[in-house]
């Protein structure tokens, strides 16, 4: 799979195309079902981590590949999974990773299945301790950053 720390930090490059005065296009070419778009580069960008979102939670979902991001190109904005569904993907990959079926899981952490199995639902609202637990117990961390936004100003904009 590659290297977690790099794999695992699950933001995207995503490409900004003005496609009229008063629409933007956003695309991500790790996620080609990933496809939105805004009034301006705010909402845009708005739309591409509800997007990105949807299509991680889809593919933890569907037990489909979550890709590893790519780096960004000239031109591209780089957006970060949210919080929840980050963290969920990361679960999702680190059991896929270790093998455990989820009943072997649930068993390492002394829980029903059932549990487990909302754990790993993007959709479900899940303690992240509770992620961070089960990370832990596959062998991996659950880290927290913070970084500063990048500045939009009008002359940066697509």
């Amino acid at each position: 799979m590659g290297n977690w720390e790099d794999y695992m930090q699950f933001i995207y490059p995503a490409l900004l195309e003005r496609v009229s005065d008063d629409e933007i296009v956003v695309s991500f070419r790790d996620l080609p079902e990933c496809l939105t778009a805004g009034c301006d580069e705010a909402e845009a960008l708005e739309e591409a981590q509800d997007a990105l979102a949807e299509a991680i939670a889809g593919r933890i979902d569907d037990d489909e590949e979550i890709p590893k991001p790519s780096e960004a190109d000239v031109g591209e904005r780089l957006v970060a999974v949210p919080t929840e569904v980050a963290a969920k993907a990361a679960l999702a990959l680190a059991c896929r990773q270790s093998g455990h079926s989820l009943g072997t899981l649930a068993d390492l952490l002394g829980l029903d299945r059932q549990a487990v199995s909302r754990m790993l639902d993007p959709r479900h609202v899940t303690d992240a301790d509770c992620i961070g637990r089960s990370l832990r117990i596959l062998g991996s961390e659950l880290v927290l950053e913070v970084r500063d936004l990048v500045p939009v100003s009008s002359e940066q904009s697509p």
